[in-house]
């Protein structure tokens, strides 16, 4: 391990001459990726700083133990110094573990949300909207963008669907395990009996795929127009402004009316369409690299369970790595990070795991 930390602060000395070289500079595309690279490198660079700085420590503190001039009080001193300096390394040690894990190419991108209500008739379309609310809470306080791609609302505040693009750094390392099927155990306003209703919406994480990501052929898609439907005012049920784009060889077929421009929501879902694809063929990827292991959290499969809101105790369970929290308010007001933050731990110590493994 340390070797390569030694390889990688070389590296990143070489980089930070290179980004201040004015010839590196002129080609602007070329330098970005080199900035890119070198922050990437930053993080495990100043962990290795550190690290080192704590094996220096515990040299010199021995080195003046030795030295017979030095007081009883001093090397007291000295020995709480090294001490500490081997908790600071262990700690250091394990940080460097995950730091040196293969990063996922995604993380840094944008993403697109898609929720879908589920089983539950409206009360799962109320859910869908509650879920949007809850997202679009959590990408305020991250200060990320939100763009609503396409929408289909009922007539009492929920959405049979709604796709939304999050824009913002790391959006995708943050939200990517939200993916799959999100419960809820509620009395529905609708129910005058006063009995918990159990329904679920669909949720879809999809890193933004780019062109360079992901090309598609023109003659692959077949493209049509029509006039848009719901809550909009007169202007977007009188013009043939709404799209669908079907990709012919897959059968995906991804619909935009959210605009009033019929070139803006061409663009829109285009987007959308590019980024389910691209997802699809990463889920095969994923699927064939990891067909011999069951991944405890796991970011693709829409058909799985992932968490539960139980309304009448207040509590969120995430199924997959057991954990409990009993502040569904908070929670459902966009307050996700100690869910999100508990789900990429436990990621991580998986990959170590097959790493050492391996």
């Amino acid at each position: 391990m340390f070797d390569k930390l030694s390889f990688i602060e070389q590296q990143h000395e070489e980089l930070a001459k290179k980004i201040s070289d004015p010839a590196v500079m002129a080609d602007m595309s070329n330098w970005q990726k080199l900035c890119k690279e070198h922050s990437d490198m930053t993080p495990i660079v100043e962990k290795y700083k550190e690290y080192k700085a704590n094996k220096a420590t515990i040299d010199d503190s021995f080195e003046m133990m030795n030295d017979p001039e030095t007081d009883k009080d001093f090397k007291e001193m000295l020995q709480e110094e090294i001490k500490t300096a081997k908790e600071n390394i262990t700690r250091i040690e394990e940080e460097l573990k995950v730091l040196l894990l293969p990063k996922d190419p995604n993380d840094d991108k944008n993403v697109i949300i898609e929720i879908r209500g589920g089983a539950g008739g409206d009360e799962a379309a109320l859910f869908a909207g509650d879920l949007y609310r809850m997202y679009t809470m959590f990408a305020e306080s991250n200060r990320w963008k939100v763009e609503v791609m396409n929408m289909n609302e009922i007539g009492i505040g929920g959405f049979k669907e709604i796709s939304f693009m999050v824009e913002g750094q790391g959006a995708y390392s943050r939200l990517k395990f939200e993916s799959g099927v999100h419960r809820v155990q509620r009395v529905p306003e609708t129910e005058s009996q006063g009995r918990i209703q159990t329904s679920t919406a669909t949720v879809a994480v999809l890193p933004e795929a780019e062109e360079v990501d992901f090309e598609i052929n023109p003659a692959d898609l077949q493209i049509d127009t029509f006039r848009a439907s719901g809550a909009g005012g007169q202007h977007i049920n009188k013009t043939e402004s709404a799209i669908r784009i079907t990709h012919i060889p897959t059968g995906v077929i991804v619909e935009c009316q959210d605009e009033r421009s019929q070139h803006k929501n061409k663009d829109k879902a285009l987007k959308v369409l590019r980024s389910r694809l691209y997802e699809a063929e990463l889920e095969k990827q994923q699927k064939a690299i990891a067909a011999d292991r069951k991944s405890q959290v796991g970011t693709g499969d829409r058909s799985e369970r992932i968490r539960t809101y139980n309304y009448p105790q207040g509590r969120v369970t995430d199924h997959r790595i057991g954990l409990t929290l009993h502040r569904l308010d908070a929670i459902m007001n966009g307050d996700l990070n100690e869910l999100i933050d508990a789900l990429i731990t436990t990621d991580q110590s998986e990959k170590l795991k097959m790493q050492q493994e391996d």
